[in-house]
């Protein structure tokens, strides 16, 4: 459908912040400064945000009344003479998000709370592409979830995975590997749950969870690379994760990589995705008799108990990966870049393989995941932990 012609005047006030977009900015602002240097005083907020004592007392009281602040129990002493600062933390004790990742194997689904920390979790295998089936299973898997803690309450459910991921529709638009298209996650998951849903692909995602809980935290742009059965990217600069037209944004899987030799289903052979993917990584290492099944976790077992043939596939993996991402920072110079990837976030040598892969000038900027033990969990439940921080006071 083509767009609607838009005059200039218009354009400028539809896209100029309203009273509205801007209270939820500074209400963000204060919750993430609870969030990033809790206990802390409302005095060191409005000295770190650029806002006024008044207003940091009115956005904390609000706060405060929906549940997700409370008063820390030891006071600050004050400067001279005065009564102590009462320092405030978030209240992680009452509310959680449900977490939803589909990957190609299985589905986790998680409680995370306010700090993006896994509560609870549990894996469920699939073996099909019933898009239906597998998000009613994972809606009840929540359920059980959140039956084994009834103290705490769900603000919503993000929902993460790879391919073509569209956030504003709530559709998973492409997902080859799993067989969907144009699967409507987002009204599916909402009528079983009941729960405010929130979609996005795992790699935004986890450019999220890394800004507000990980190892990007205060970086002023930060690309992300997931390598998996899916290999994908994102990038965010000054706090807003890129998406283009339609949540397009950071499919890199089919850009070519010198000397390649895996055959693509595009017709091309070398793609990054199927040169990289896990699943390419667990047929050399079963043809290599590393291991037996389809599990990549198992060649990083193998390659701990000393299988020479392990540690060579997972370092030259991790070079390769390295090389990817010198071309991705050529691209967008990012100040920081975090690499989701099993031997990285495993190995020393494979994270010193893929910093040689980047460049030693560039080394030093390249990170694992923070998140090594719960990466997909994380990726599920900071979709919706993003929309919080975002926008606190529609919670």
């Amino acid at each position: 459908m083509p767009r609607t012609a838009t005059s200039p005047s218009t354009a400028a006030s539809s896209l100029a912040p309203t009273p509205a977009s801007r209270r939820r900015t500074s209400a963000s602002v204060v919750l993430r400064s609870v969030l990033e240097h809790g206990p802390v005083a409302r005095s060191t907020i409005a000295r770190l945000t650029g806002l006024s004592p008044a207003s940091v007392t009115d956005y904390c009281s609000r706060f405060t009344e929906l549940g997700l602040i409370r008063e820390s129990a030891l006071p600050q002493r004050a400067q001279g003479v005065g009564r102590p600062h009462v320092p405030v933390d978030l209240d992680d004790s009452r509310f959680v998000v449900g977490g939803v990742h589909v990957a190609v194997p299985y589905t986790t689904v998680a409680l995370l709370d306010l700090r993006g920390r896994v509560v609870d979790r549990r894996e469920l295998r699939h073996d099909g592409a019933d898009a239906a089936a597998i998000l009613t299973r994972a809606a009840d898997g929540l359920a059980a979830l959140l039956a084994r803690s009834p103290r705490l309450r769900a603000l919503g459910v993000g929902f993460a995975a790879g391919g073509w991921v569209d956030r504003d529709s709530g559709t998973v638009v492409e997902h080859p590997l799993l067989g969907w298209y144009e699967v409507p996650v987002r009204e599916l998951l909402g009528a079983r749950t009941g729960l405010p849903v929130h979609v996005d692909g795992h790699a935004r995602a986890l450019v999220n969870a890394e800004r507000l809980f990980g190892r990007a935290r205060g970086s002023r742009s930060v690309l992300h690379l997931f390598v998996g059965n899916v290999v994908d990217s994102a990038f965010a600069t000054h706090d807003e994760v890129h998406h283009g037209p339609r949540s397009q944004a950071g499919s890199i899987a089919h850009l070519p990589v010198p000397g390649g030799t895996e055959p693509c289903a595009c017709g091309r052979t070398g793609c990054l995705q199927v040169e990289l993917s896990e699943r390419t990584l667990c047929r050399r290492a079963r043809q290599a008799g590393v291991i037996e099944g389809a599990n990549p976790m198992h060649v990083v077992a193998a390659a701990a108990g000393g299988d020479p043939e392990a540690v060579r596939l997972l370092v030259e993996r991790a070079g390769a990966v390295g090389r990817a991402a010198r071309l991705l920072l050529d691209v967008l110079n990012p100040e920081t870049v975090v690499v989701t990837e099993v031997g990285v976030m495993h190995r020393e040598d494979c994270l010193a393989a893929l910093r040689e892969g980047v460049g030693d000038e560039r080394a030093a900027a390249v990170l694992p995941s923070g998140f090594p033990d719960s990466v997909l969990a994380v990726a599920g439940g900071s979709v919706a932990l993003d929309v919080l921080y975002r926008d606190p006071l529609a919670a």
